[in-house]
């Protein structure tokens, strides 16, 4: 967020419960895949963006610096330059080691990029966000569990991410 008015239009949004949270992950530096999430986000016109890891190079900040609103992003096993990728997305997003677990908009969230320990969070936060395995998953068990697929489409030849709708508590992937 860069302006007065916006952080006052997602207040608003807030107030009445209608928040997009953009979720991506897997993104492995394909470069045309992560410019088509963020014009597919922004056009969505989403919130906030979590970035489940595996973003891979420093250089991508260059293609998520034109999404028009904050992300938080975690490395994934594939992340190298950790120290370099949080310095290049320091005004994109911040990064986190994982899991992160925080408060977003009134829900509590967990992101990772480990698949092993999504069902014990999904015990003890709303949303539970991962990433690795490349699939496709949303699950409503005790908490919304979604991994947007990979944004990279090198394994499935299908590049994808998902829209988070927090009033619902539900979840859509979209294929880009």
């Amino acid at each position: 967020m860069s302006t007065a008015v916006e952080k006052m239009l997602l207040e608003e949004k807030k107030k009445e419960g209608e928040i997009k949270i953009g979720v991506i992950a897997d993104s492995h530096d394909n470069m045309e895949a992560i410019k088509k999430a963020v014009e597919f986000f922004n056009e969505q016109e989403v919130d906030f963006v979590l970035h489940a890891g595996d973003i891979i190079s420093p250089f991508t900040a260059n293609a998520f610096s034109m999404l028009k609103c904050d992300m938080i992003l975690i490395y994934g096993n594939n992340d190298g330059d950790k120290l370099y990728l949080k310095e290049r997305f320091r005004n994109i997003g911040n990064f986190y080691n994982d899991p992160y677990i925080g408060n977003l908009f009134g829900k509590t969230i967990a992101l990772t990029h480990k698949p092993e320990i999504v069902d014990a969070l999904a015990t003890k936060y709303d949303i539970v966000v991962y990433g690795h395995t490349h699939e496709k998953d949303i699950r409503h068990e005790n908490a919304l569990i979604l991994n947007p697929g990979e944004c990279c489409g090198y394994l499935s030849d299908i590049e994808s991410v998902a829209i988070i709708y927090t009033k619902k508590m539900d979840a859509k992937i979209f294929e880009l």
